[in-house]
């Protein structure tokens, strides 16, 4: 193994910005689209206080999960996509009614 690999191969502190978050632990991709898109601003700022997640902003992160339901999600998830019609955020709203129209029967 390459020794540069090695020396940064230890495991991470449990304060580090980069150590994986319990609101992320253990969750598949819809699982984590889901949570997100029913998440609100404080609940975010308190599961991702000090992390580099925050950069995205939960805008940016409801977004990007919608588009995961889109690709994966089923008619199960359209109670949550449905009250996604309602966020503040348009760009949010607009990914909703995209995937929500996607997952109506043809």
């Amino acid at each position: 193994m390459c020794p540069w690999n090695v020396r940064f191969s230890k495991e991470l502190p449990n304060d580090s910005p980069y150590a994986p978050r319990e609101a992320l632990a253990g969750k598949d991709a819809r699982q984590l689209a889901r949570e997100l898109l029913g998440m609100s601003q404080p609940e975010f700022s308190a599961a991702f206080k000090g992390s580099p997640m925050k950069r995205a902003k939960l805008r940016g992160l409801k977004r990007n999960a919608a588009v995961v339901l889109g690709n994966v999600g089923t008619a199960d998830d359209v109670d949550v996509l449905t009250r996604a019609l309602d966020d503040p955020e348009p760009l949010v709203r607009e990914h909703a009614a995209w995937v929500l129209a996607r997952l109506a029967p043809r």
